[in-house]
């Protein structure tokens, strides 16, 4: 089983850094490639996969989602997504393939399984720079979508750089400088990190995800204030008092690639890439209900 999500994960990671590469948001034939492949992913695990159009300066942008009605309690709806794009000339092999890859497999493994509860995953468009942190990236219109339309939403998953581990000492930075004293100094784990609000959310996934894998999973849950802790599509979630929480290698706090033309696939752990994967999985069971 491992091997042939391994051989998904890192198929999905080629095509995108390596076959079409930086997606940038003026970067519209490599977006639709994208959104293209996403959808012909979405359709042959058996998904009927629905756009939503995201408007900035008479240009349309595109959210992909899909929708897994849950059997006992399809009112409830659990989130997962991650964005697609890039800063413009980075191939993005981590930020943000490694996630995008990462959201696809979960799809694919959790398509005949029958669950409780709603799950959406959603791929999102505009992320980066120059939405970042806006009303305009796609999670935001999301979030403003489901908020409208009164959906109950639970809690929701980010993957936002999911693929980079080291063993290196002293490989793990921080943003503030008394977290090296309660954290590894080697970046081999993958951080859950939430808002105070998200802090149940958190332990609910974090105690499925360890059921899953051996990965080391350190969390943290904090106010927005320590820098990092919203930057992904999870802050767009927030602002709508949606309880959400980021699924992270801690991006430029360990990844000397980050925003560069260095995040390549060559870069990136697999074989660590699959046990995040293995562990979201069983943490998607244990919330949504098997």
């Amino acid at each position: 089983m491992r091997t042939e999500i391994q051989n998904n994960l890192k198929k999905t990671v080629y095509v995108l850094a390596r076959d079409i590469g930086s997606r940038g948001y003026l970067q519209t034939d490599a977006l639709n490639r994208t959104i293209d492949y996403i959808t012909s992913e979405l359709r042959t695990y058996g998904y009927a996969v629905l756009e939503q159009p995201c408007e900035y300066r008479g240009r349309t942008y595109k959210n992909i989602y899909v929708e897994k009605k849950g059997v006992k309690d399809p009112g409830e709806i659990f989130v997962v997504g991650a964005h697609y794009d890039t800063v413009t000339g980075s191939p993005g092999a981590d930020d943000n393939a490694s996630a995008v890859a990462g959201l696809l497999e979960l799809a694919r493994l959790l398509a005949d399984k029958p669950l409780a509860r709603t799950l959406h995953f959603v791929a999102f468009t505009l992320e980066e720079p120059p939405l970042f942190r806006s009303r305009k990236m796609g999670s935001y219109v999301y979030a403003e979508s489901l908020k409208r339309a009164g959906r109950d939403v639970r809690g929701m998953i980010c993957l936002e750089m999911i693929g980079y581990f080291t063993d290196t000492p002293d490989s793990q930075l921080f943003p503030l400088p008394f977290m090296r004293w309660v954290y590894p100094d080697k970046g081999n784990f993958i951080a859950l990190v939430s808002n105070l609000r998200s802090r149940g959310f958190l332990k609910s996934v974090r105690r499925g995800f360890r059921k899953g894998t051996d990965l080391p999973a350190e969390s943290l849950t904090t106010v927005f204030m320590v820098p990092g802790v919203d930057f992904s599509d999870h802050r767009s979630f927030w602002k709508f008092s949606y309880e959400a929480l980021m699924v992270t290698d801690t991006a430029f706090y360990r990844n000397p690639h980050y925003h560069s033309g260095g995040d390549v696939p060559e870069t990136l752990d697999y074989e660590r890439l699959t046990e995040v994967v293995m562990g979201l999985k069983a943490a998607i069971e244990g919330v949504a209900g098997e």
